[in-house]
């Protein structure tokens, strides 16, 4: 359990800094947080997108959050330069609290990896 309670510290911590910066006030959920790495990886800024745009980007943060698990590779960007992934092995049949363990642990781990929670 003490790797359950070390996610738990580091995710709050997270939640804390990312409402600051971005969250005018409610503090952010896992989407919210998902919708952010898009945006992120996509790397066009910070700009109105529609909806089904903001589809694609919570598509592409869940890609690249599970790259490193193996899930996904990425592929190529396209012509309006969005990235495009492909599948390497199907996710497994998680219950909805595994699920949620396992992107918030991705979601750390991505943010680790850029050094956003030293």
């Amino acid at each position: 359990m003490p790797e359950i309670v070390s996610l738990k510290i580091k995710w709050d911590k997270l939640v804390i800094k990312l409402t600051n910066q971005f969250a005018d006030g409610d503090e952010l959920n896992i989407d919210g947080i998902i919708y952010l790495v898009g945006v992120q990886e996509l790397g066009q800024g910070h700009r109105t997108f529609k909806k089904d745009e903001k589809v694609n980007l919570m598509h592409i943060a869940i890609c690249k959050l599970l790259e490193p698990y193996g899930y996904y590779e990425f592929d190529f960007f396209d012509d309006d330069g969005w990235p495009h992934y492909k599948i390497l092995t199907e996710l497994p049949n998680l219950k909805p609290g595994e699920q949620t363990i396992l992107m918030k642990e991705a979601i750390v781990n991505y943010f680790e990896s850029l050094s956003y929670l030293d």
